[in-house]
């Protein structure tokens, strides 16, 4: 997993680094000449501008700019000390103007024009973030550049992930440059991350090892809860048990869900009844309505299920701002899927615009594992520890999504995975199913069919055991997609 700390937190790791702050410039200076190279494809000719700050930032770009002078580019470095409104016409700009302590309003000149082509802006290389982005929240401080590539320094930063600032970044490079990140409390989820996560089935194995209970849809209503069924059976459950309540016969449902008839009301009682100990996991919510008799039997059930449990959709308006009241009986895990419209039911708020720390603060409040859904999911642990997913896209914007996404959360924890991994892969596995699909058109039920080719891309992705290749076969192809990558260079 790729480390994210935030722009206090990386303050303090500079602080406490045993090397002066001059080599951790010159370090970080490298990493920027070496990525600079690679985007110019060579140094001889080239020309770079830099416009560098007045702080670490811009020494970073300024120690840049010498590396690349020795490499034989023509570096021009403008300092916005000068307030320039104009900056001489390169093939490459590196943004070192500020850094991710940025607060008060930035406006840039417009970046340089390019040599190759001087109708349109040189390519851009921003030094750790885009200079106006909010390195904790991604909002934009008045006015910022959208890079072509950015390198950041020891760990990415909350803002290179969250929108808006995200759009600004295009593709991240974690550059090591020697400081101690092990502390940090949240990372990015990699397909290698989420191979090592997925179940692997024992020979011996059956369906009931991996049974799963989805209490979810309503008469008339019963497309959430299908396509919830036949994400978890994608997912991992061997066995799906399907209730609607006040439905005895669902001949729409998935093929290979199973049935299970409750009464209209109330029907909690009924759920139990056949023996607990067959399941591993549970999903109430998605479709189920929110008359005043439903709402109360989402409560009684969330209150006596001994199982794992997802809460979706309806089971979130259920338990409104009691949330926390209401999950203190339980003492197995428990797992909320909110989206912005739901987190504000059960805490009153919108989440804020460190999504970090709204969801961690839920977490907290509830003890759940919660997954605040958007275009940068972020998972919180009860305990402060956060993974973050970014490989979803608009294709997800579109209703009943997040039905398959519950849905493909409990039959992962159907088949074992630990509640606070099992929600990140799902959200993995979930983004990489659409980008499996075509760019337009795509509907929730495009994604079911597509989550076993997102599972062998995480698998292929990790160094398979002689264990892993002997219960899966081997595999082979896309190792996966991540926002960010972590590299070692030197110019």
């Amino acid at each position: 997993m790729i480390p994210i700390v935030t722009p206090t937190e990386m303050a303090a790791i500079d602080a406490a680094a045993p090397e002066p702050v001059e080599e951790l410039i010159e370090r970080a200076g490298g990493a920027l000449a070496a990525a600079a190279l690679a985007m110019l494809g060579g140094g001889y000719g080239r020309r770079v501008t830099v416009l560098a700050g007045p702080g670490n930032n811009g020494a970073d770009g300024r120690a840049a700019a010498r590396r690349l002078q020795r490499r034989g580019v023509r570096t021009a470095v403008i300092s916005t000390a000068d307030d320039p409104t104009a900056l001489p016409p390169a093939h490459l700009a590196i943004d070192a103007a500020y850094g991710t302590g940025l607060r008060r309003p930035h406006g840039p000149p417009p970046p340089p024009a390019s040599l190759d082509d001087p109708h349109v802006a040189a390519p851009i290389l921003a030094a750790d973030i885009p200079s106006g982005v909010d390195g904790l929240t991604g909002g934009i401080h008045g006015h910022c550049w959208t890079a072509d590539g950015t390198v950041t320094f020891g760990a990415l930063k909350p803002g290179l992930l969250l929108h808006p600032g995200a759009q600004h970044c295009g593709p991240v490079t974690v550059a090591p440059i020697g400081l101690d990140t092990t502390g940090a409390r949240a990372h990015l989820v990699t397909a290698e991350d989420v191979g090592a996560w997925l179940p692997v089935r024992r020979p011996d194995t059956h369906k009931w090892r991996s049974a799963c209970w989805i209490v979810a849809g309503s008469p008339g209503m019963t497309g959430a809860a299908h396509l919830a069924a036949a994400a978890a059976l994608r997912g991992g459950s061997g066995y799906v048990r399907l209730s609607t309540p006040g439905l005895d016969h669902d001949p729409a449902a998935p093929v290979e869900a199973v049935g299970f008839a409750l009464g209209h009301e109330p029907w909690a009682r009924d759920v139990g009844l056949d023996h607990w100990s067959r399941f591993r996991a549970m999903l109430v919510g998605p479709g189920l309505g929110r008359e005043a008799t439903t709402t109360q039997m989402i409560r009684d059930l969330v209150a006596h299920a001994p199982l794992p449990l997802v809460i979706d959709g309806d089971g979130l308006a259920a338990l409104g701002g009691d949330a926390a009241e209401r999950l203190a009986p339980r003492t197995a895990p428990t797992v909320l899927t909110p989206h912005d419209g739901e987190f504000h039911r059960l805490t009153g708020t919108r989440p804020d615009p460190d999504r970090f720390s709204s969801a961690r603060s839920l977490a907290a409040a509830t003890r759940s594992v919660v997954l605040l859904k958007g275009p940068t999911t972020v998972v919180a642990h009860p305990d402060g520890p956060a993974l973050v997913v970014t490989n979803g896209d608009a294709r997800l914007a579109t209703a009943g999504t997040g039905d398959v996404l519950a849905g493909l959360l409990c039959g992962l924890l159907s088949a074992g995975v630990e509640p606070f991994t099992a929600a990140a892969a799902a959200a993995w596995l979930h983004g990489r199913a659409a980008a499996a699909t075509p760019p337009v058109g795509v509907t929730a039920s495009d994604l079911p069919p597509r989550i076993p080719t997102a599972w062998e891309a995480a698998l292929a992705a990790q160094p398979a055991s002689p264990t892993r290749r002997a219960a899966q076969g081997t595999t082979a192809g896309d190792p996966g997609h991540a926002t960010a990558t972590t590299t070692e260079a030197s110019a």
